[in-house]
């Protein structure tokens, strides 16, 4: 939805752009507590009128707000819906919580976090930043597994997550990454590549995308481009293929990818950034495997199934492990 509505072309790209940033001020308003008014206002509902009620009516006309749970949510994207009057309500829980810990709700929101506990959970944060839950969704344990049971809930009753996390003055809870997620990279840097990847995930031309780069020198782009975005700048710069195989092969638009794609990352520390691309053919799905029921990547099968592509990546790096 986000990328049909900014990828408007002439004046109805004109008129969108002029929409959003209307809308940008008047959430700013919204998420201090304060509504628009005088001219502003007149603009919002201008703006309502001629483009996000199409937005809205898509969705069925009469939603009063989405609940998001099971994987991260770019804020970049929740905050655009909400400046738009579609709220997204972000949770978090797992399966040994049944299933919910935290969510945001009308009342208590902000964009970025998870939300308060709900009522009776209490939330802290380990040494190394793991998140720790206690309360009465816990589990009692995993059945007929004691020794596992055992590492995952210690004798006060709080149970290892797993996610890192961070809780900010007022019992937001921000994710920030799976704790066998992080990468570690040659050099011992810590990466966390979520947040990363939820950034990009609003990039024009990128469709899906996993970092990678554990014990490397550095971290890398296994990306799933949004072809129609693709094919276009190709055929306006003499690229032929065939199949989306041979597109993703082809030097120059994988130059173009990363020129683009990696330089929107600039902001980032040095050992943060990526510093090359590998494109896929095919989306990461359920059904192939690369992605669990709630849609979470399944890192270590994008490890080891696509092994030879990864290698690619880091040639380089092996002729000088081998000199």
């Amino acid at each position: 939805i986000y990328n049909g509505v900014m990828q408007a072309r002439g004046p109805k790209k004109a008129l969108i752009d002029w929409a959003v940033g209307v809308a940008d001020r008047v959430a700013d308003l919204r998420l201090a507590g304060r509504e628009p008014g005088g001219m502003l206002g007149l603009r919002y509902k201008l703006a309502d009128k001629l483009v996000f009620s199409k937005v809205k009516q898509a969705v069925g006309g009469r939603l009063r707000f989405f609940v998001s749970g099971g994987g991260p949510l770019a804020p970049e994207l929740n905050r655009f819906f909400y400046s738009i009057g579609l709220t997204i309500l972000e949770g978090y829980g797992l399966t040994e919580t049944s299933p919910v810990t935290n969510v945001n709700t009308l009342e208590h929101f902000r964009i970025g976090t998870v939300g308060k506990p709900v009522p009776g959970t209490e939330i802290k944060i380990a040494d190394d930043g793991e998140i720790l839950v206690r309360g009465p969704q816990v589990m009692k344990g995993y059945y007929r597994m004691p020794e596992e049971t055992a590492r995952s809930i210690d004798a006060e009753g709080w149970l290892a997550t797993g996610d890192i996390g961070e809780l900010d003055d007022e019992g937001f809870l921000t994710i920030t990454d799976r704790k066998k997620d992080l990468i570690v990279t040659a050099g011992g840097k810590n990466v966390a590549p979520q947040p990363i990847e939820n950034r990009l995930k609003t990039h024009p031309l990128v469709e899906q995308v996993v970092m990678i780069g554990d014990r490397r020198k550095f971290v890398s782009l296994l990306v799933v481009p949004d072809f129609a975005k693709l094919e276009e700048w190709a055929r306006a710069n003499g690229v032929t293929w065939q199949t989306h195989e041979d597109l993703v092969r082809d030097p120059r638009v994988v130059a173009h990818v990363e020129r683009e794609v990696l330089g929107s990352l600039g902001d980032l520390a040095s050992y943060e950034r990526p510093k090359k691309i590998a494109l896929l053919p095919h989306d990461l799905t359920v059904e192939n495997g690369f992605l669990t029921p709630s849609l979470k990547v399944k890192r270590r099968v994008v490890q080891d199934q696509l092994d030879s592509i990864i290698d690619e990546l880091y040639e380089e790096e092996a002729v000088d492990a081998a000199r």
